[in-house]
């Protein structure tokens, strides 16, 4: 008789955080050819994408609760699940509140933030993929030195991009949407630090 199969808690792991990718991929895709027709469509889409990340992170705490000895410290496994999670949650907020506040129009500018995004969340999955190989992993530093670039790219759009929006201010309700965007935007780039970070200490911990 076949033995049972193993849950492999670092396979689940590179699933959600191949849905935070997904996500920041639908994003970028939805900002570069904005259509107001469509977005709540995309906004769906976003939402199946985020249900999806939850019933998975669901099904993995499931299995941790029963297992015996998990390859890292549960501790670790859900708090770097829940942050996985995190950074699929503040790319929908993201799509929300252009939906929320009726955006008709996307700012220029507001593409590049969403192409740093992307980039954030494909260094995490890489970051992701390695933890299974920390002890001899080649790629795990420089992805988390990279997670950590990409935030500070995304503070900068950040910082510049609101400073714009106050240089010259015509209308208090397009003040008011822009800056919450931007601020839901560099909420995304955090989140995924917060996941390098927790990876690093993983590998501290375990080293």
């Amino acid at each position: 008789m076949a033995g049972k199969k193993t849950y492999d808690y670092f396979e689940a792991l590179l699933g959600l955080s191949k849905f935070s990718l997904q996500a920041a991929e639908l994003l970028k895709k939805t900002i570069s050819d904005f259509q107001v027709s469509t977005l709540e469509e995309k906004i769906r889409e976003m939402h199946n994408i985020e249900h999806s990340a939850d019933i998975a992170k669901h099904d993995m705490i499931e299995h941790l609760v029963k297992e015996f000895l998990p390859p890292i410290e549960r501790e670790d496994i859900i708090s770097v699940a829940q942050q996985i999670d995190d950074v699929t949650d503040a790319v929908e907020d993201v799509l929300m509140c252009i939906g929320m506040f009726n955006v008709k129009k996307i700012r220029p500018e507001i593409l590049k933030f969403t192409e740093t995004i992307e980039a954030c969340c494909k260094s995490m999955y890489v970051g992701v993929e390695e933890l299974r190989y920390f002890r001899r992993s080649k790629k795990l530093h420089a992805e988390v030195v990279e997670v950590n670039r990409l935030e500070e790219e995304g503070d900068a759009l950040y910082i510049n991009g609101v400073k714009d929006l106050y240089k010259n201010p015509t209308d208090a309700v397009d003040l008011m949407v822009w800056t919450e965007v931007y601020r839901k935007l560099e909420k995304c780039c955090d989140a995924c630090e917060d996941v390098a970070n927790e990876i690093e200490s993983i590998v501290m911990k375990n080293s």
